[in-house]
């Protein structure tokens, strides 16, 4: 089997191969128009070859293409959608450390994803301004470790597990030596784009850790988790991480009572709990994805009907200032 580090270097990085491995290029053409996208500069595609496979054919409703496929909208101004609309960086404490709530503080690890979703909430985010080495990361360690009031760290990104294995097990000894933090949330969508990511040295990585650890993956559709991603979310289970699912809702990708509920039901077939659905954050360039709070609640209402209720996740917003997500429904 190819290791995770080769399935990065396959990745479709332009729309041209984007089109052709789908097979969709005129069907592309006639849809949309042979317009280009000024959005592709700044964020361009990037797609790796396992989330490809499960992306039908000359379909360009499939839902996990609409999250990877960019469209003329990108560059289209809306009012209210901005570059920086959770206001992150005034919540900056040290170099890569964010802190937006009591108790717990953000480490931005990396500003490498093993995916280019075209409705991210940190596409416009200055991560050449974010440390990159264990080195740099010193003086944010350090303001974590002065700081006993600090409970939780959680890596993020970018995706943390972009980091090589001997980054991320020094990263992970570094917090693991700061006494008073308790728990490790780890934010990533690498199980699901490259589940090959999920090997021997991360697993070996996470059981030695004294910290309780909380993987929060983030799928949005029951298609993205194949037998492959199974097993890579087993692995973390039985490594004794908690597994927590965020999706992002998303029109045309999971705003239908049937989506949310095969993916809550799909998700619990791998051993994770749903636990947030985001209301999108209006980040400039994603207003197309834009579902309201009025069919968010509806939505959610339904599944209350149709699930038990641990397969009913929080439907939340982040507003910058807030003590905490705003629970909507």
């Amino acid at each position: 089997m190819e290791n995770w580090q080769h399935q990065v270097k396959q990745a479709v990085r332009s729309l041209p191969d984007l089109l052709h491995a789908l097979e969709a290029t005129e069907t592309y053409r006639n849809s949309v128009g042979d317009q280009n996208i000024r959005a592709l500069g700044s964020f361009p595609v990037f797609v790796p070859r396992p989330f490809l496979s499960r992306i039908r054919r000359n379909d360009l409703d499939d839902p996990l293409l609409r999250q990877v496929l960019p469209v003329p909208q990108e560059d289209s101004l809306q009012s209210g959608f901005t570059i920086d609309p959770l206001m992150e960086q005034s919540a900056k404490r040290g170099p890569g450390l964010l802190q937006k709530y009591e108790g717990r503080v953000l480490l931005i690890t990396t500003g490498v994803c093993a995916i280019h979703c075209r409705y991210c909430f940190r596409r416009h985010f200055p991560y050449q301004e974010s440390p990159k080495s264990i080195n740099q990361w010193q003086d944010s360690l350090q303001l974590i470790a002065n700081d006993d009031s600090i409970e939780e760290v959680i890596l993020s990104g970018g995706d943390p597990l972009m980091l090589v294995d001997e980054t991320f097990r020094d990263l992970i000894q570094s917090i693991d030596a700061i006494a008073h933090v308790r728990r490790l949330r780890i934010h990533t969508r690498l199980p699901i784009m490259i589940p090959q990511r999920i090997n021997d040295e991360l697993i070996s990585t996470l059981t030695r850790t004294r910290l309780q650890t909380i993987v929060v993956i983030h799928s949005n559709h029951a298609n993205e988790l194949d037998a492959e991603v199974a097993d890579s979310l087993y692995r973390l289970s039985a490594a004794g991480a908690t597994l927590l699912n965020q999706s992002v809702l998303l029109r045309g990708v999971n705003d239908s009572l049937e989506a949310l509920s095969n993916l809550s039901q799909r998700l619990l077939d791998c051993r994770v709990l749903p636990y947030y659905l985001h209301k999108n954050d209006p980040i400039e360039g994603t207003a197309h994805f834009e579902v309201s709070r009025g069919r968010g609640l509806e939505l959610i209402a339904q599944m209350r009907a149709r699930l038990p209720g641990y397969l009913v996740p929080r439907f939340v917003e982040e507003i910058a200032g807030e003590a905490s997500k705003v629970v909507l429904g």
